[in-house]
């Protein structure tokens, strides 16, 4: 999976800051003294910069507690935050399904963030549209209107303009924009149900999504396309659009989507060979296959479809020739064979 964060641009830092450690400083830590003389940075932010080499005392690389004497001079190279740069444009690919005056329809790869957040500030979705359009950089969020999880592929759409980003915001609040995904799941469901139930924060695992008795209302329908030995193939439709959904709702049915880190479960006892291959697919096996909507401009019903990419189709080949292998085996040893 590539790691869009690692082909980001580095933090470029301000102007060097020269200080010299005058007497009601003399003593303290490094740290401590230019906490002092530099309220405006966090202590933890200038040790950091301490320990990442970006502040010499008296010409030479320190560590955080080093004793400071009146006199000293401290050359400190202040570093942008991660936060600060957040909005910046990069130059990342888009695989761009449809694109007019108004709208730009996006199959997202997995492993690509939609928006910066709190240990992914850089290589997002977000600063690859503000490199493809600059002017997104005058609409909130670039334009986004709704997310996919890091490692959840297919459909997503960005509004150009406010006022398509507005119209679209309210088709999403009025359950018209329609979201389709195709995901594989532990065990077999039944061939069709829907799943009510709302959707919060973990009572005690923050990162984590949970049914919950005042969370937000939920719905999700599904339908099985096909059935395999250990796992099945859903279709599943969104009627609202909250975080982890899909993932939460299948679990609490009994069904974790397979590969979820976070809601995976404990897994299937499969052979061996399945097993490995399962082991070595890295993400939940969730991808959105169509989105449909109503143009903000034109009024005109739109619809698109993303085909399942080669991590999911392959996978899906794998579980496709498991299953031949077991009915194969079962008709072998049946009393009727011999």
């Amino acid at each position: 999976m590539t790691d869009y964060n690692r082909n980001a641009p580095q933090l470029q830092p301000h102007s060097p800051l020269l200080l010299e450690i005058p007497s009601g400083c003399s003593g303290l830590r490094l740290d401590q003294a230019l906490s002092t003389l530099l309220p405006e940075y966090s202590r933890s932010r200038l040790q950091t910069w301490i320990r990442e080499g970006h502040v010499k005392l008296n010409g030479a690389v320190v560590i955080p507690r080093q004793v400071v004497w009146q006199g000293d001079r401290a050359e400190v190279e202040t570093q942008l935050a991660a936060e600060e740069i957040a909005f910046h444009a990069e130059d990342i690919a888009l695989d761009i399904v449809y694109e007019d005056e108004s709208l730009l329809v996006i199959n997202k790869p997995a492993g690509l963030v939609v928006h910066p957040g709190s240990g992914n500030w850089q290589g997002t979705m977000l600063n690859a549209l503000l490199h493809y359009i600059p002017q997104l950089a005058g609409i909130p969020r670039a334009g986004i209107v709704h997310r996919l999880d890091k490692d959840t592929s297919g459909l997503l759409v960005v509004a150009k303009t406010l006022t398509a980003q507005t119209d679209l915001i309210r088709q999403l609040q009025a359950r018209t924009v329609k979201r389709e995904y195709l995901a594989v799941v532990q065990g077999a469901p039944e061939e069709t149900g829907s799943v009510e139930a709302p959707l919060g924060r973990h009572p005690t695992q923050r990162i984590k999504m949970a049914v919950v008795q005042y969370g937000k209302p939920a719905l999700t329908h599904f339908v099985v396309v096909e059935h395999f030995a250990h796992y099945s193939l859903v279709r599943c439709q969104l009627e609202t659009g909250r975080t982890h959904q899909i993932r939460v709702h299948m679990q609490h049915l009994g069904f974790p989507l397979l590969g979820d880190p976070v809601y995976g479960g404990k897994g299937m006892n499969v052979p061996v060979p399945l097993r490995e291959v399962i082991r070595g697919f890295m993400r939940q096996a969730l991808h959105a296959v169509r989105l449909g909507l109503i143009h903000p401009v034109s009024g005109e019903a739109m619809a698109w479809h993303a085909d399942m990419p080669a991590d999911m189709a392959g996978l899906l080949e794998v579980l496709r020739n498991e299953d031949q292998c077991e009915v194969t085996a079962k008709t072998a040893h049946s009393p009727s064979s011999n």
